[in-house]
């Protein structure tokens, strides 16, 4: 386990550190206080020395758990439980902390309202009040489109959306009777209430649900779908915690911090996780990848009007081009193109672009909601600043034009490394490369492709070759569902 923080050393990646309370009430009694200590002292002893750990965080959501009031606790014994809980982490936990290591800031809980939290006497009436500290946010059935429903927190330390796994994955714990997205086996793998109907009912605000007749065929389609739907619902609020940086709002905003829950899995079932169990990368970590990069457009609309912020973690400002493009969804020829010139602050987040959407259609000819979407990007010098983004202007479910394309690859080895070469007929949303088995992740993937060929990268994690890729290689898209 010290080598992950020896690693997270290395490269820079910060660690928020709890301790191992959650969701739940604890005992105060002598022998489990002094067992408490000895495990904080030891761990504060053994952590303290890498700078990667920024902050400790005494538990996770037992403020919340209380004043929400979770197991339903008395009113009559409220007294009895906010004493325990300020006695296990404030005047044990805390205490060890300050006497331990003065260099890192702790926080007696997560989500928490930091000093408002401590006037009210370590219990605040609403941890989750906006105006202070962190949040964590979960809403399955609001539209995770709509980017209004997201909290404009100081911190957003928490927030998610399930999916399955892959079928390879689950593959190696399941049989053919299990294969079905009603059988016993995924009731049985899925341990949030009502979670496998959350997931459907997320993705059917904005995509056909898979119609295959094949049973297992079907199976495999949901599976897909569930981790298109999570990593869209994800980047859209990242991208609305990313944007809301550099502006407050009603006393409201200056995120800055956003941790999607969560990394990985301890088993082969629906979570919240962008890593699967045995280390496949879900669609959701791609993603991630271009949601947390340095230097981003980020497109929304507000009253009808697009706008589009540029987003930098960079120490310099940036003087860029944004570039935007409207196509429809039956042409791989953009309809318009148009150049912006922008000064990106450093450190900051804020709108370089603003059209009204039905000014943006009229102006590329035969654009309407229903038939387009536009991308964009940001360049200098002929040197692209950050990924490619984009906007969709309706449900794809509603979108008229979008057409299955057809879909080739071939590969080949370059060094280490295999390049997948890619073919389709026609504008491809969220296209999707599958090794099954073969460990190792590709440069990209659930990417919404606009050209006819795109070169994609896949890095083995052990020894494979052309032959052994290219006969398990599956290409697919969301077209494929329907």
């Amino acid at each position: 386990m010290d080598e992950f923080y020896d690693i997270c050393d290395e490269l820079g990646i910060m660690i928020w550190q709890d301790f191992m309370f959650a969701c739940a009430l604890y005992p105060t009694e002598k022998s489990f206080i002094d067992s408490v200590r000895e495990e904080v002292t030891h761990q504060v002893r053994r952590l303290k020395s890498h700078p990667s750990v920024i902050i400790w965080s005494g538990n996770n959501e037992n403020e919340a758990a209380i004043a929400s009031n979770w197991f339903e606790i008395p009113s009559s014994e409220w007294p009895l439980y906010i004493k325990d809980y300020v006695t296990l982490y404030v005047n044990n936990i805390r205490d060890i902390i300050q006497n331990e290591d003065k260099s890192r800031p702790y926080l007696s809980s997560s989500p928490t309202n930091g000093e408002e939290s401590i006037k009210e006497g370590w219990v605040a009436k609403n941890p989750y009040d906006t105006n202070y500290g962190d949040t964590h946010f979960y809403s399955y059935l609001d539209d995770c489109w709509d980017w209004k429903s997201f909290p404009k927190t100081r911190f957003a330390s928490e927030y998610g959306f399930q999916s399955w796994p892959s079928f390879s994955t689950l593959q190696k714990v399941s049989i053919l009777e299990d294969w079905n997205y009603s059988s016993n086996f995924t009731a049985h793998r899925q341990h949030h209430s009502k979670g496998n109907k959350e997931m459907m009912e997320q993705a059917a605000l904005h995509y056909t649900l898979p119609q295959s007749t094949d049973p297992l065929q079907k199976f495999k389609d949901t599976l897909f779908l569930t981790q298109v739907m999570q990593a869209q619902c994800i980047k859209t609020e990242t991208e609305f915690y990313r944007r809301s940086r550099s502006e407050i709002l009603d006393g409201k905003g200056h995120t800055m911090g956003a941790l999607y829950w969560q990394l990985n899995d301890i088993w082969q079932g629906p979570s919240w996780s962008s890593i699967e169990y045995g280390g496949k990368w879900k669609m959701l970590h791609y993603f991630a990848q271009n949601f947390f990069a340095p230097v981003l457009p980020v497109g929304f609309e507000d009253i009808e009007t697009l706008i589009i912020y540029g987003v930098s973690d960079l120490k310099n400002d940036l003087a860029l081009s944004l570039l935007v493009k409207a196509y429809l969804w039956s042409s791989m020829e953009p309809v318009c193109v148009g150049v912006t010139d922008a000064v990106i602050k450093a450190g900051s987040a804020s709108p370089i672009y603003k059209e009204p959407v039905n000014d943006l259609l009229k102006r590329c000819g035969n654009c309407t909601r229903l038939s387009c979407v536009v991308s964009f990007s940001l360049k200098a010098n002929g040197q692209q600043y950050g990924p490619d983004n984009y906007l969709f202007l309706s449900s794809l479910k509603d979108a008229e034009g979008l057409k299955k394309p057809q879909l080739s690859a071939t590969v080949k080895q370059e060094g280490e490394a295999y390049i997948i070469n890619l073919q389709t007929t026609n504008i491809t949303p969220y296209v999707w490369l599958d090794v099954g088995d073969i460990s190792g992740r590709f440069e990209t993937n659930g990417f919404l492709m606009l050209q006819k060929t795109k070169a994609v990268k896949f890095f083995p994690w052990k020894p494979t070759s052309t032959s052994e890729l290219t006969k398990s290689l599956q290409v697919r898209s969301l077209m494929n569902i329907y």
